[in-house]
């Protein structure tokens, strides 16, 4: 989608630090870069985790369009072991989509980390390698690696309780970690009734599953045992999904869906349509009242969403909620469903 490709573009810059603030709940913050499992590739991370450093904090993320988040860039974490959430952004998004969300979390004792999906990423749009969707949970996985592993952060996580948060194709990223196995032959047909929706014309403009090798691969179990939860933030391409592999995903998981309303990621084809396959004993599913598709996104300024309509008309729905609604009320509702579902599902330290 344009809009989506426009508006993500404005994060390119922000993993640039940038002046001093004033610092309140401390919040650790790095980045670095790994080759991925598959070595053609290279993986951006970003880490925000609890310290107990003092200190003027930087701003990360910060530009004319969104807010950005107070952070101490290498401060030491925090004594101890703490649980580990890796988010996985949308299609043309980046890994500092869902800051506010990654701050809020570590503001808890979470060690959040969140990786660029190199040709589905905004700091990279290459078709020949975004059209490879299954390495998208392969790119999870390899986090996971990297930070039980590693030294550096090997004391600070724990391996047992690690989770998975996804939004848009990121949704569909951490239920194929989950266990939920796609169908490239169910989802074409899909698609031949409801060629509107998103999801189609993203899996159509990559050429996902365009010849038997890609629809083999993307077919194939990509599930990690190490992941014990999974969030799905208002997903894509939840009609692929093999109803016989949604049912048997062992893992808890919540879904959210923006109930602000959107012909083309409609609920009903969707978020409902994956919480209804999914088994009822482990799964929650919640409408966020007054969400868009992009209220998962960070906050924006004042005056963002003009100056993206000026940019590209219509792309400043990307700072629009619903009538009356406010971002940042949604991303306390959502940040404290996260937090209360993941302690719940997660196992006791």
């Amino acid at each position: 989608m344009r809009i989506t490709l426009v508006a993500v573009a404005w994060l390119a810059a922000m993993l640039q630090l940038g002046m001093p603030a004033f610092a309140g709940d401390a919040i650790g913050f790095r980045q670095f870069q790994v080759a991925a499992g598959d070595g053609s590739r290279k993986l951006d991370i970003a880490v925000w985790y609890p310290t107990q450093m003092g200190g003027d904090a930087r701003l990360i993320g910060d530009n004319v369009v969104f807010v950005g988040q107070e952070v101490l860039p290498d401060a030491p974490p925090a004594p101890g072991r703490h649980p580990l959430v890796v988010l996985s952004h949308g299609f043309s998004g980046n890994l500092l989509n869902q800051a506010w969300l990654a701050v809020d979390l570590a503001k808890r004792g979470y060690v959040v980390a969140a990786v660029n999906h190199p040709g589905t990423t905004s700091r990279n749009m290459d078709k020949a390698i975004g059209r490879r969707l299954w390495e998208r949970p392969r790119d999870i996985s390899h986090v996971i690696d990297e930070l039980t592993r590693d030294p550096a952060w090997a004391g600070v996580v724990s391996p047992d309780r690690v989770a998975a948060i996804g939004h848009s194709l990121g949704g569909w990223t951490v239920l194929e970690i989950a266990g939920a196995r796609f169908n490239a032959a169910r989802f074409d047909a899909d698609c031949r009734a409801n060629a509107a929706l998103a999801a189609c014309e993203v899996y159509g403009r990559l050429g996902a599953g365009a010849d038997s090798e890609s629809r083999a691969a993307l077919e194939q179990d990509l599930s990690d045992p190490r992941v014990k939860a999974v969030v799905s933030l208002d997903l894509g391409l939840a009609r692929g999904f093999e109803p016989e592999s949604l049912g048997h995903v062992g893992v808890p998981v919540l879904v959210m869906t923006a109930d602000g309303g959107d012909a083309r990621l409609p609920a009903t084809l969707e978020s409902r349509h994956l919480a209804d396959g999914l088994p009822s004993a482990s799964t929650r599913y919640i409408k966020v009242p007054g969400a868009t598709h992009f209220s998962f996104l960070n906050l924006c300024k004042p005056g963002g969403r003009e100056m993206l309509e000026r940019e590209v008309p219509g792309d400043g729905m990307v700072c629009l909620e619903a009538e009356g609604a406010s971002r940042a009320a949604i991303h306390q509702q959502v940040a404290d469903e996260i937090a209360g579902f993941l302690d719940a599902s997660l196992p006791p330290q």
